[in-house]
């Protein structure tokens, strides 16, 4: 029975490894698309601010992937799933909402959702950091 315990284990890390390289390079890929969002905004007609609210969505986008190959990378430390990385990936997921959507007239249901949700998920992020 153990020699099955051990190779379902040895296959969850094979997993894991193998998610953990795609985020890596999808990591990458997308920090080096916050670089072209960056250079192209630098000398676009564009107006400013919408030029700084598209890297910095780019941006958002590369944390997530970096805070989810983190909770990865922790498990292959600690052989748990760390759960403030993922409370933080889920923040900067619904910041990232709330800036791709801006300011335009939404339903009143979708707004106080995404600050329902921003909200426990920052009071999370603030307890467990506490608990450390």
């Amino acid at each position: 029975m153990q020699w099955a315990i051990a190779a379902i284990m040895r296959v969850n890390h094979v997993i894991y490894l193998f998610i953990a390289i795609v985020l890596a390079l999808l990591a990458v890929v997308s920090f080096y698309d916050v670089a072209l969002q960056f250079m192209d905004s630098l000398r676009s007609d564009v107006p400013m601010t919408d030029s700084i609210l598209t890297v910095l969505h780019a941006l958002l986008v590369t944390i997530i992937i970096i805070e989810i190959l983190e909770t990865v990378t922790a498990y292959f430390r600690t052989n748990r799933l760390q759960v403030r990385p993922i409370l933080i990936a889920g923040l900067t997921a619904m910041v990232r909402k709330v800036l791709v959507y801006g300011l335009e007239p939404t339903d009143i249901v979708d707004v106080a959702g995404t600050v329902a949700v921003i909200a426990v998920l920052t009071l999370a992020v603030v307890l467990i950091g506490k608990e450390e």
